[in-house]
């Protein structure tokens, strides 16, 4: 180990060798923006990461000819990425190509009943009266409610920085104002009295790791993303947006090295100084940042370390994200069969509140079951061989921290087995007979793969007492000169969310000391 004592020839060493130099844990898409606008501010940035390609959650993976987005489909605030780009002074729109996505999605129920979301008003006044017309007055009024909520939570709220107290002292009498306080669901309620309605305008914390009936009901503020920004895809999926970023990195200078773990975080004098990869050597830096869960941070890259409020203790008893079972598959011969399935589609099992709560409470897994289904080759034909689809089918499942986690080594072809004959009873009519690739990911994927604590999807839950300052902050509590991007710090998780904390970040983080010398290496 390093000699951490003041005056000792490590802790000089180190000190000096990290002079200007950043080092990032992890290239997801909170990774690679933070290692970005470090580089526009003069760092001289290396980036590590596990995995083989960057983009962490938003990675691909290729099997017989099709390109399966991991994980994020849509970007719904494209001028965030705008910013960035604009903020490292490149252009994103000469990087990466966003098609708008019309409609948005379709939500289906048991019943046979269905909801198409666009960006047109009209359209969906029409489609609330349709189902309901006496919701149609109802609808407006949560459309304005969505954008109160968006101005405070978050273009004021989460493109700041919430790691002191006062920060969020200060605007308790806003969340009084807005009714913060009741969940997302309870919101609905009150302006919808059409059951699939309510199920409508209130799933939507599902995609970020929320439970809908106990998450601040500030995060209705979505409805207004869809309205006001549109539903983009990036042709090329996520991963080309991550590469785009991987990309403007290396034109600052810095540098990007895959299958790179990190062990540990250095410190020296009380501080972050490095980090330690499993390989033994030690990458010198001035500061920090771990794109890792925060969980993975503090229970791991820290571990031995005492720790003031992120201890392991609090960690396992925080309320978690849901996990998520994911079957990827391709098709052959499908290209133009199923005419009115389009690029996303919510598909709704018989029960909302009491699937919910077996996901979340009970820790059960569930005979039914909703799920949401990726086809985006009807968008981007590329993705799949020439008359075939591309498909994925996502399911919210218990994460594996409950007392009798689900053995998926055992339940895993079962389960997809149930997903496969919901598609073809519900959806995709015939989908055995044109099956081709197939690769399915359990918790237990993303623990192995993503290092996530008990395989959740998207980090700490967003729960009103989980949110803001209540969050792991963007500047650690436990470790000065580490700071923490990613799903699991302030604002959350969500693409746009992930993208702030490295816009909180920057505000944080102080200029480089120094101009860095080109890296050293310093074994242990």
């Amino acid at each position: 180990m390093l000699d951490d004592s003041p005056g000792s020839e490590d802790m000089r060493g180190i000190v000096a060798a990290g002079a200007g130099r950043a080092v990032v844990i992890g290239a997801g898409l909170g990774g690679l923006a933070s290692a970005m606008r470090l580089g526009a501010r003069g760092y001289d940035v290396t980036l590590i990461d596990r995995l083989d390609v960057p983009g962490g959650r938003g990675s691909a993976m290729h099997r017989d000819g099709h390109r399966f987005d991991l994980g994020p489909t849509i970007i719904t605030v494209p001028q965030v990425l705008r910013k960035l780009w604009a903020d490292c002074g490149r252009d994103f729109d000469k990087d990466v190509t966003l098609a708008p996505l019309d409609p948005y999605y379709e939500i289906r129920w048991p019943d046979g009943s269905r909801f198409q979301v666009s960006g047109d008003h009209a359209r969906m006044r029409a489609e609330v009266a349709r189902l309901s017309p006496g919701d149609v007055s109802g609808y407006e009024a949560f459309l304005r409610d969505s954008e109160k909520r968006y101005s405070f939570g978050f273009e004021n709220l989460g493109r700041r920085p919430m790691n002191a107290l006062w920060d969020i002292v200060k605007v308790l009498p806003t969340f009084g104002r807005l009714r913060a306080d009741r969940s997302v669901y309870a919101h609905a309620a009150s302006r919808f009295r059409d059951e699939r309605l309510r199920m409508a305008f209130s799933f939507h914390p599902l995609f970020i790791g929320g439970d809908p009936f106990r998450v601040t009901s500030m995060y209705i503020l979505v409805s207004h993303l869809e309205a006001a920004f549109g539903v983009h895809y990036a042709q090329g999926g996520v991963a080309a947006i991550a590469e785009a970023m991987a990309n403007v990195i290396r034109s600052q200078g810095g540098t990007v090295r895959m299958q790179t773990e990190a062990a540990e975080i250095v410190t020296a004098g009380g501080r972050a100084r490095g980090v330690r990869l499993s390989d033994g050597a030690v990458l010198p830096a001035e500061i920090v940042v771990s794109n890792a869960d925060p969980g993975q941070t503090y229970m791991k890259l820290l571990k031995g370390r005492k720790k003031r409020r992120w201890t392991d203790t609090r960690m396992k008893y925080l309320r978690w994200s849901m996990g998520l079972f994911v079957w990827y598959f391709g098709t052959s011969g499908t290209r133009g069969m199923w005419p009115d399935v389009g690029h996303h589609t919510v598909l709704n099992g018989p029960r909302y509140r009491g699937l919910v709560d077996d996901i979340f409470i009970n820790g059960h897994l569930a005979d039914d079951m909703s799920l949401y289904v990726h086809r985006p080759s009807v968008t981007d034909p590329g993705v799949a061989p020439e008359g075939g689809d591309t498909f994925y089918a996502l399911s919210p499942v218990p994460h594996l921290g409950f007392d009798n986690p689900v053995d998926w080594a055992a339940e895993a072809e079962p389960y997809r087995q149930k997903v496969q004959k919901v598609l073809e009873d519900q959806l995709l009519p015939g989908l055995g007979k044109h099956l081709t690739a197939s690769e399915v990911f359990t918790p237990e994927t993303f623990r192995t793969r993503y290092l996530s604590p008990w395989g959740t999807g998207f980090s700490v839950e967003p729960r009103i007492f989980q949110s803001a300052w209540f969050r792991p902050h963007n500047v650690s509590e436990e470790l000065p000169g580490l700071y923490i991007a990613g799903a699991g710090t302030h604002p959350g998780a969500g693409v746009p969310g992930v993208l702030c904390t490295a816009e909180v970040l920057d505000q944080l983080v102080p200029d480089p000391s120094a101009q860095a010398e080109p890296m050293r290496m310093a074994a242990e």
